[in-house]
């Protein structure tokens, strides 16, 4: 695997942010934000890949790794991985399609898009393109911004094409194009149409938006509710589980999950999010510690306390995304 992460890294693209050494999610969301303040960018197309690691062709997989790796050994390796199967309930079956490969999934599927998707959308927003393009991709989570709804139109089309031909395809219903941008507000509403559609991208929901001090544009993102339903959920799970444990356990165990999801989410303009997630978590630990006994409940007043001393008051732990990008970027490389 490591053999693999050297070989590749000096080919993977910009725009590629996933499962790379030096990279994370919120480096792929500033070079969105950045890219869609920056660039003129009217409509977005929010893409989904029905089932990637489940579709993965082996032939090709193995063409495009014979096309950049010349030792043999490393390619049977692959191969082995690949057709190493699945096994459910004790019983094993082969598997033709999907990166079986447990921990080397994530660099295979990224050398898959990597001739897919990156360098085909490399040439096309340089040959076809006539307005800006931006892209961000992490894994098989991408998204791509377009000056016209003409080339955006095109660009979905021949995007089809292009992954029918690897043997993966959009999800039809996941799938979105959207009207995005600083000027979607004003443009829908000359036409008598609603506020922008937003989409999510990394556990984020983005939306057009200003700034309160000048009214200038900026995309505001918040956590996407069902992430947020679901980290609860799985709180709540765990919660029962932990029923009867001492309290100050619980506690210091809600505080190292909630630091946890804080350090990820918290992000400008997300706090009234965090503040929901964190009453909401009140509520659900109230319950918990109200069924331990049949005679009597938890006070409110105690509730109170036990979450102002365990569970974190939420605060901005990462900056604007154009103070970070810039940061790293002094030379304006591209990013997206």
């Amino acid at each position: 695997m490591t053999v693999l992460n050297e070989i590749y890294e000096v080919d993977f693209r910009g725009f590629s942010y996933g499962f790379r050494p030096g990279r994370n999610p919120h480096q792929a969301l500033d070079a969105l934000s950045v890219g869609l303040h920056r660039k003129r960018v009217n409509w977005v197309l929010d893409a989904d890949i029905r089932g990637f690691f489940d579709h993965v062709n082996h032939e090709w997989m193995l063409k495009f790794l014979q096309h950049r790796v010349a030792d043999l050994r490393i390619v049977r390796l692959v191969q082995k991985w690949l057709q190493a199967g699945v096994s459910e309930d004790g019983e094993w079956s082969e598997t033709k399609v999907g990166p079986q490969g447990a921990v080397v999934s994530p660099l295979l599927a990224n050398i898959y898009l990597h001739y897919v998707f990156d360098l085909w959308v490399e040439v096309w927003r340089e040959k076809v393109a006539r307005g800006d393009v931006i892209v961000v991709r992490y894994a098989d989570d991408l998204v791509v911004g377009f000056e016209s709804r003409t080339e955006a139109e095109r660009f979905l089309e021949e995007f089809r094409a292009r992954l029918a031909r690897f043997g993966l395809e959009l999800h039809p219903e996941k799938t979105r194009l959207i009207e995005f941008g600083r000027f979607a507000v004003q443009n829908r509403k000359q036409r008598g149409e609603g506020k922008p559609e937003t989409f999510t991208f990394l556990g984020f929901t983005h939306y057009c938006g200003k700034r309160r001090k000048d009214g200038v544009f900026i995309v505001w993102r918040e956590t996407a509710k069902k992430r947020m339903t679901a980290k609860l959920r799985e709180i709540k799970a765990e919660l029962i589980l932990r029923r009867h444990e001492p309290v100050p356990s619980v506690g210091a165990w809600l505080q190292k999950v909630t630091s946890g999801y804080f350090q990820y989410h918290a992000v400008p303009g997300n706090l009234p999010q965090l503040n929901l997630f964190r009453w909401r978590l009140r509520w659900i630990w109230w319950r918990a510690l109200s069924r331990r006994s049949q005679r009597s409940r938890i006070s409110w007043d105690r509730i109170h306390r036990l979450v102002e001393r365990w569970i974190p008051v939420p605060r901005a732990l990462h900056p604007y995304p154009m103070q970070r990008f810039d940061a790293t970027h002094p030379r304006r490389e591209p990013y997206a």
